[in-house]
């Protein structure tokens, strides 16, 4: 029997399509410390339709290349994970949507050694209800080693010190270009310091860490930074109050692109270790939500908005720390990673969005060099799948160290894969 024109049309476009998503998955993996192939490194191909799940491993070969058969869910996107020297990496691109078959991806050697990393700001943000000090604190640290190098220490990679009676919420770490995934904040070998274990790749890395302390209306902290910090920034609600101990140490920062009326910017320059910059802070009032109107968080007391201390979000509900500029105008504007927390279904970890998309990076040297934080993706639905694929992920290696119990491992397990499948489904659409 012939077929006619249009049913051979069909027939070709059908295999044609059908050659298309069976292609197999390739890539590369550099060794960006010795700038040659990585060899031998292990690499792992993730699927994204039901949550994180393995489905093929491999390792690269002498010129750092690898190579996956064509999975058997290709409609579905994927991730390329390579372990090298007990450090994960992905691609910078994030996940292969469907139609993409090649992941090229960079690694650096792991070393126990800080050389090279810098502190370039803290940003402290406030609020209160009256009854609690709700604070967010952001730390981001730059990693300049040479040649570059992961930093990573199983007893912890970065260390704070929070303010005596303060109870920890949430801590995450975001690494150069990826999302947020949530972490562990450990005691530390003295009283009210807390180490953090993330891998320090080469580039900067954020730490934001959200706590709260008793507060009866008024209260004073005596931040001394452990190492030296380029820019010490203190937030606040315009309806409460800072009084520095040293006024000279902290300038008001005024620049009207980045301030507005309804919040007071404190800002520290060049602070050494050690340095006493106590200052207390009195009143009440809260940040609007990123979401809310500027006429409907006006005004005094806690802004017109729900109050924090009835928010179950990590930080009592303080949205994402906004730009902080250096009233020196070393730089002009400071993206702080646009950590603003919401619980994903499962109640156990953390996705994130940014609140100023579209603001441009820049160091907190004032350089817009290498190191510039690089812009965050303006899709909030691909925002949510890479965050989804890093709590996964970090839900996985819990679940393989023994930090979460079977129970509660499939709790969170199945509310990430159910918010996984709405986010592919509204992409999809």
């Amino acid at each position: 029997m012939k077929l006619s024109p249009v049913l051979k049309g069909a027939f070709c476009l059908f295999l044609f399509s059908s050659l298309a998503v069976a292609q197999s998955i390739t890539g590369s993996v550099m060794n960006g410390t010795t700038g040659k192939p990585a060899a031998g490194d292990d690499v792992t191909l993730l699927s994204l339709s039901q949550g994180m799940q393995e489905i093929g491993h491999t390792k690269s070969d002498s010129q750092g290349r690898f190579s996956f058969p064509a999975p058997p869910d290709a409609q579905a996107p994927h991730m390329v994970r390579v372990t090298h020297q007990g450090v994960g990496y992905f691609p910078q691109g994030g996940p292969l949507m469907p139609g993409s078959s090649t992941a090229d991806l960079t690694v650096y050697d792991a070393s126990t050694k800080p050389e090279g990393l810098s502190q370039t700001v803290e940003v402290d943000r406030l609020q209160s209800d009256g009854k609690q000090l709700q604070a967010i604190a952001l730390y981001a640290v730059t990693n300049k080693s040479q040649p570059p190098r992961t930093v990573a220490d199983e007893k912890g990679t970065f260390e704070v010190v929070l303010p005596a009676g303060a109870t920890i919420d949430s801590a995450d770490a975001r690494g150069p270009g990826g999302q947020p995934i949530a972490t562990e904040a450990s005691p530390g070998g003295e009283k009210n310091h807390y180490v953090l274990n993330y891998p320090l790749r080469p580039g900067e890395t954020q730490f934001q860490v959200a706590y709260h302390l008793p507060y009866s209306g008024e209260v004073t902290l005596s931040p001394k930074p452990l190492r030296e910090i380029q820019h010490f920034v203190v937030m606040l609600p315009k309806t409460m109050s800072f009084a520095a101990q040293k006024p000279q140490q902290f300038q008001v920062m005024s620049d009207p692109q980045m301030a507005d009326a309804r919040t007071t910017i404190m800002v520290a320059t060049n602070v050494k270790p050690g340095q006493d910059l106590g200052f207390r802070v009195s009143g009440i009032g809260a940040f609007p939500a990123d979401n809310e109107q500027a006429a409907e968080s006006s005004g005094g007391g806690m802004g017109g908005s729900q109050p924090a201390a009835n928010d179950n979000r990590p930080g009592g509900g303080l949205g994402a720390p906004i730009d902080a500029p250096d009233p020196l105008h070393d730089y002009r504007v400071y993206l702080l990673g646009g950590f603003a927390l919401v619980l994903v279904m499962g109640g156990a970890y953390i996705v994130s969005r940014s609140n100023h998309p579209a603001t441009a990076a820049a160091t907190a040297a004032g350089a817009q060099g290498p190191t510039a934080a690089p812009a965050l993706p303006q899709n909030r639905g691909s925002m949510l799948l890479e965050a989804l694929k890093e709590e996964l992920f970090q839900l996985e290696v819990d679940r393989q160290q023994g930090k979460i119990s079977a129970e509660d491992y499939a709790k969170a397990k199945s509310g990430l894969d159910e918010t996984m499948k709405r986010a592919l489904a509204r992409a999809k659409n």
